[in-house]
């Protein structure tokens, strides 16, 4: 019988202490806005498990997670929720979870902005969703999202510190991406004369967007959906959008309101393609981005 050679002794013992040392778990988070599952699955790679509570087809502004979903979730280190009062639920959740994992509300470092939907100043604040009136969707900045990618990575690496160079590297690999999709982004706006920047949507969603890349913004419903105008401030919004020569209205992916069609009606103002307001029906943020900015440039890009 041949022996094994000093060289293989040391590296099968080598292989045995390697084998006994206890592999390192992946951290279970919990994302509970879609766009913020694409995020952590990007800065977390394979060292993270994500559990999409609202899916492509859900509304962050009304979702609330039910017994049977957070039972899904039991063993999850993190919760990664908007923040800026658009999870109407948080309350809830932090007095059910605040022991076993913790919450991390990803825009609360995030500089906000208020919304710019004049005409809804009406709406009873009790039924007021959201924090009086700031504009929780800072997704629609791409520079607030890589602010967000930095929120995550810092989470993450408290929760599992020896892969701290991996999560360190797919962040910097992702903003990096994000710079680029910004430039992409300014480019593509160029091509819309400024007097042309005027963006009437269908709920006040984007007054991040229009901050970043120069756009006035003519939203017909408030921060949430229910916050309709009535017939005078209808009439005060027709009026608006005649003054300013608003050439198209866009409706959202999640929502199209009727009042939409009695708008274009009233005015001549032409429907353009639906945008993507609160990160739903896509796969990555950047497909939301781009969708948005193609819709944009379409309607209202030198012709």
């Amino acid at each position: 019988m041949c022996e094994i050679s000093f060289a293989m002794k040391t590296w099968l013992l080598s292989l045995n202490l390697l084998l006994a040392l206890p592999l390192a778990a992946q951290v279970k988070t919990v994302a509970l806005h879609p766009l913020l599952t694409d995020l952590v699955k990007r800065v977390g790679g394979d060292q993270v498990t994500v559990i999409d509570l609202i899916g492509k087809t859900g509304d962050p502004h009304h979702f609330e997670p039910s017994a049977d979903q957070l039972k899904k979730t039991m063993g999850a280190a993190l919760y990664f929720v908007s923040g800026m009062g658009l999870e109407s639920y948080l309350p809830s959740l932090k007095s059910i979870i605040e022991h076993e994992a913790k919450i991390i509300e990803v825009g609360a470092t995030i500089p906000s902005i208020e919304g710019s939907c004049d005409h809804c100043e009406h709406e009873d604040e009790e039924e007021h969703e959201h924090n009086h009136n700031i504009d929780p969707h800072w997704w629609h900045s791409i520079e607030n999202f890589r602010r967000a990618v930095n929120v995550v990575a810092a989470e993450l690496i408290v929760a599992a510190p020896a892969h701290k160079d991996l999560f360190e590297k797919n962040a910097a690999a992702y903003r990096s991406e994000l710079e680029e999709l910004d430039r992409w982004t300014r480019k593509e706006i160029a091509k819309i004369p400024k007097a042309s920047r005027q963006l009437a949507t269908a709920h006040d969603a984007f007054g991040y967007f229009c901050k970043d890349y120069g756009f006035t913004a003519f939203p017909v419903q408030g921060i949430n959906r229910e916050q309709h105008p009535n017939t005078a401030e209808l009439g005060e919004l027709i009026d608006d959008l005649k003054k300013h020569q608003v050439a198209a209205i866009f409706p959202e992916k999640e929502s199209n309101p009727k009042i939409l069609s009695t708008i274009t009606k009233d005015t001549g103002i032409k429907l353009a393609h639906a945008l993507i307001a609160d990160g739903t029906t896509v796969d990555t943020y950047a497909e939301m981005v781009k969708h948005n900015v193609n819709a944009i440039v379409e309607a209202l890009g030198a012709k």
